[in-house]
């Protein structure tokens, strides 16, 4: 395994270097000189641009600027945005990528918390109105055109029922005189919700000692429901308590608009990997031992159907940049999707850059995960 990952790091070293000179050469390659955009930006004070163009290598040759755009990317050098200078683009992709990491990685948990059980047992039991209905619904939603959906429910939620706000961050009369700043609940909010995933997923260890699946199952149950108690009791004794809901209230129409198309997708491809696989002489030898049709479904079948529905949850989060433009846009969510598509209209070329080196680093990375856990999912697979 230690062989199998150092040979994977160095591919990806490989990959990340040709990927940086892609981008590199598009920018270049673009009508104009975004170096002299950068030097003649008026936002940037005449005596600040001297010093930054030496900071990014843009007084040299072509040559010159890529080898110091390498060595900037290789130690952290992203370089200061043009709209929201003097502010660094290492600032701002870490103050927006908490917000676009939770958006989509809760949208896509409940996805396939959704789509996968659903999916395994539609393709069991195949051919019923069940299935058909199921289908017919994923197919609507994976397909659906993503602003046509978010104008429906930004409608229904909030035009007609008035229960969630139209858009935004966070309702700006209440943030008037705040205690902290919003980033600050926001970092709070993601601590919380990742402890309580490490609570669910160390609840799975916890109760390995219980025999029966039963009380196993409501043992992990109580666990998750005494994290949630806990960690509600911490916001009210801290005060953020209303601050925290306000942005939660903002999230739940975006989330609801990435878990619809991301359910579609992920329950569809669960059923027809489940139907590949129920067609395999493996399943046929389990079931002709008498197994019951619940160990067969979940402990043969599911278990290797469940390869590519993984990978392609894994791989998906790596795409949360460009996956994020056009929900976020629609929701005026400023996370890295609607920061990279600003970027781009502005002319903002280096934090354009940041956003789209963020997203090859986040992507490799993905892909090694995705390896790792074939391994485990897997017992054919060895490294």
């Amino acid at each position: 395994m230690l062989r199998f990952l150092a040979g994977r790091l160095a591919q990806i070293l490989v990959t990340f270097f040709l990927f940086l000179t892609v981008v590199f050469l598009l920018f270049q390659a673009m009508p104009g000189d975004y170096t002299k955009q950068f030097i003649m930006n008026p936002k940037i004070p005449p005596e600040a641009r001297k010093a930054l163009q030496e900071r990014l290598g843009l007084t040299g040759s072509v040559w010159d600027q890529y080898v110091h755009y390498i060595r900037n990317v290789f130690t952290g050098n992203l370089g200061v945005s043009f709209q929201h200078y003097p502010r660094e683009v290492w600032d701002i992709i870490k103050e927006r990528l908490p917000r676009t990491a939770v958006l989509f990685l809760v949208a896509d948990l409940v996805a396939f918390a959704l789509g996968f059980p659903l999916g395994k047992h539609i393709a069991w039991r195949r051919g019923r109105l069940s299935d058909y209905a199921v289908t017919v619904t994923g197919v609507l939603f994976y397909t659906v055109f993503t602003p046509l959906l978010a104008i429906v429910l930004l409608y229904v939620f909030s035009n007609v029922l008035g229960w969630f706000r139209s858009g935004g961050f966070l309702t700006p009369s209440l943030w008037l005189r705040p205690p902290v700043p919003p980033q600050t609940v926001f970092l709070l909010l993601t601590a919380t919700v990742a402890g309580l995933l490490a609570l669910w997923g160390g609840g799975f260890l916890v109760t390995r000692g219980i025999g029966h699946p039963r009380p196993r199952a409501w043992a992990r149950r109580a666990l998750v429901l005494l994290g949630l108690a806990l960690a509600a009791g911490a916001w009210w004794q801290s005060g953020l308590g209303p601050y925290a809901w306000d942005i939660v209230w903002h999230m739940v129409l975006p989330v609801l608009a990435v878990t619809l198309i991301s359910f579609g997708g992920t329950m569809l491809l669960m059923r027809d990997s489940m139907l590949e696989v129920i067609r395999e002489d493996y399943i046929t030898t389990a079931r002709a031992k008498g197994l019951p049709d619940k160990v067969v479904r979940d402990r043969h079948a599911a278990r290797t159907a469940l390869l590519p529905t993984v990978t392609n949850f894994t791989i998906g989060l790596g795409f949360i940049v460009s996956g994020g433009i056009v929900t976020e846009t629609m929701f005026s969510w400023k996370g890295m999707g609607l920061t990279y598509l600003e970027a781009v209209l502005q002319q903002d070329f280096p934090l354009a850059m940041g956003c789209l080196i963020f997203t090859g680093i986040l992507v490799l990375l993905l892909h090694l995960v995705v390896d790792v856990l074939y391994a485990f999912l897997d017992p054919r697979i060895s490294y």
